[in-house]
């Protein structure tokens, strides 16, 4: 297998998970808790830091949860749910914490674009996690935020994420992430899911590279396939870039306490980012029209070249089925009734070489033809 086959094999794997949405019937009232049937049971793991504090700590109950809190008072906690399966627990950060229905109700329906939404003692905001999994599947789940003073709740339906190296960070003690409040791990974790963001362009990029040159070596029905699953990666991403910029230029623009002015120095940086992702994105959306219309292009071409090879046999052949046809006419030359000799009805048929000049005549003309074709270029 030679690198271009091997290339192709590696990336012909990835496929778009279709994710969940949980929509809730036309008519329930707002605010109405009710998870899918198959929601996960949630795992709840908190890490609670300062400067040289760090402990890690698995949650049985929401009564672990608060105990937590109150032993650990001066403490930043990031409370990491994964899996909405407890509507229980939900109603729970509803009346300790006095969390908006609405909002959790935005939780829950995991269909939410980026967005943020400012509250007299939290804020709440949502992300989009695209991120390939071990099977190579692309997935696309809401990232949940409630940003309290010294508390960060983060919500996801699934136990797989894109987040470890954020739990890295804190465990290691690395950069200003233990220091610089609830709104700079916010930060950073909205970082992690725009990073993702650019491996997966790149690596859509290198795709892109590999059908470029299969095309030009050999054009395949298969390419345009590839072609427009990435095309479909891309906009998954660009529905997912344009409004997460818009939310993180809502948040520098906030007056909220809870977003110091430390963090916006670096949502600066990642709304930078954001603008790059969608850059990136239109240009390779670009890019994968060009390739399907190229490969159009050649199967248009070829077709052209086997039309113009039958339309050269059909040239050459037409006066001789033309000499052919006139000469199986077969017009008496005699008069059976008088036998009369009649001249004009094809004396040739008759002649002692009349076959052999046929031939001749119908070889020369044909070799005219082909030399005019090839003079006009037209077996090229």
């Amino acid at each position: 297998m030679d690198s271009l086959s091997k290339a192709a094999h590696k990336f012909r794997r990835i496929t778009i998970k279709k994710s969940k949405r949980t929509m809730p019937p036309p008519g329930t009232t707002p605010g109405s808790l009710k998870v899918s049937e198959d929601a996960l049971s949630p795992k709840i793991i908190v890490y609670t830091f300062s400067r040289n504090v760090f402990i890690e700590t698995e949650i049985v109950d929401f009564n672990h949860l608060l105990k937590l809190f109150k032993d650990n008072p001066s403490e930043i906690h990031w409370v990491d749910i994964r899996g909405l399966g407890d509507t229980q627990l939900l109603r729970n950060v509803q009346t300790e914490f006095g969390v908006s229905a609405l909002v959790l109700e935005d939780i829950i329906h995991t269909h939410q674009r980026p967005k943020l939404e400012e509250f007299e003692d939290y804020l709440f905001a949502t992300s989009r996690m695209i991120c390939l999994d071990k099977e190579l599947q692309l997935n696309n789940e809401q990232l949940s935020f409630i940003l309290t003073q010294n508390i960060l709740f983060t919500f996801q339906d699934n136990y797989t994420d894109c987040l470890e190296p954020v739990r890295a960070r804190l465990r290691e003690g690395k950069g200003n992430i233990r220091i610089s409040g609830t709104s700079y791990v916010m930060y950073s974790l909205m970082d992690i899911i725009l990073d993702n963001y650019f491996f997966l362009l790149n690596r859509f990029s290198d795709e892109l590279d590999t059908l470029e040159e299969r095309l030009y070596r050999r054009p395949d029905k298969s390419i345009t396939f590839e072609a427009q699953q990435i095309k479909r990666a891309f906009i998954t991403v660009r529905r997912a870039a344009w409004p997460e910029r818009d939310k993180i230029n809502d948040m520098l623009r906030s007056n909220s306490p809870l977003i110091t002015e430390h963090t916006k120095v670096f949502l600066k940086d990642i709304y930078d980012h954001s603008m790059q992702i969608i850059d990136l994105v239109e240009s390779y959306k670009e890019i994968t029209g060009s390739l399907i219309d190229l490969y159009l292009s050649f199967v248009s071409n070829r077709t052209n070249d086997v039309m113009k090879v039958l339309t050269i046999i059909s040239s050459v052949f037409i006066p001789l089925t033309f000499i052919a046809g006139v000469y199986g006419m077969n017009f008496s030359y005699t008069d059976p009734e008088t036998g009369k000799t009649l001249q004009r009805n094809m004396p040739e048929l008759y002649h002692e070489n009349g076959y052999v000049y046929t031939l001749i005549v119908m070889a020369v003309i044909a070799l005219l033809q082909i030399l005019f074709f090839l003079r006009k270029g037209w077996f090229r």
